[in-house]
């Protein structure tokens, strides 16, 4: 178990720097282009930064802290309570995402498409590597389970997710002027994301108030 959270430690660190360096190279390159896309993205990069940040402190913790006396049941909480604190920002960004699109459905706004394409395929390409580097697969899923990991995994793929589903609508929107595919695809990531917050609080206050399973 725990040669199992260094590895992901690692790995969440190594993720924490692509998405970072991403993130600023995006938000300097938007304020030399005046490109709003590319700082919007940048920004929106760093709230995912900050939850993987939180992910490997709670590993830090759960290192620094596995034999100490102030954790007589152990340290693996630590990490169920982060994971439940990333899941919430998850949902968070799921329904920023739901009230953007809804936004754009009310009062639709000009896209500049070849600059939006390209600060969606940047994000895709990034965080693929990311995916490829957390490899998330059937060895986390046992009895203790990381759901700090997991819950890290999950931001990355929802900023995967919607890098594709945008890159499906402004293809659309630019070569079929079927704007209104942008925010109607939009909420249906947006649903997706909040499915998967759901599914990892619900497990999360599971292990974290001690219910039973069924």
């Amino acid at each position: 178990m725990h040669t199992l959270t260094n590895n992901n430690e690692k790995k969440t660190l190594i993720v924490i720097i692509l998405t970072v360096v991403t993130m600023f190279a995006e938000i300097a390159f938007g304020y030399m282009t005046h490109s709003m896309a590319l700082l919007a993205d940048g920004f929106h990069m760093g709230t995912h930064a900050f939850a993987l940040f939180l992910t490997f402190i709670a590993y830090v913790l759960i290192r620094k802290f596995k034999n100490s006396p102030l954790f007589p049941s152990g340290t693996d909480k630590i990490g169920t309570l982060t994971a439940y604190t990333s899941s919430l920002f998850l949902g968070f960004t799921g329904l920023w995402i739901i009230s953007e699109a809804i936004l754009r459905i009310i009062k639709p706004v000009q896209i500049q498409f070849n600059e939006a394409i390209l600060v969606a395929v940047i994000g895709l390409i990034v965080n693929s590597i990311c995916i490829f580097v957390m490899e998330y697969s059937e060895e986390h899923k046992s009895e203790h389970e990381d759901y700090n990991f997991k819950a890290a995994y999950y931001h990355i793929l929802a900023d995967a997710l919607t890098s594709i589903l945008a890159i499906i609508a402004l293809f659309a929107g630019k070569y079929f002027n079927l704007i209104i595919f942008d925010p109607l695809i939009g909420i249906l990531g947006g649903i997706l994301i909040l499915r998967w917050s759901a599914g990892l609080i619900k497990h999360t206050v599971t292990v974290l108030v001690d219910m039973r399973k069924e």
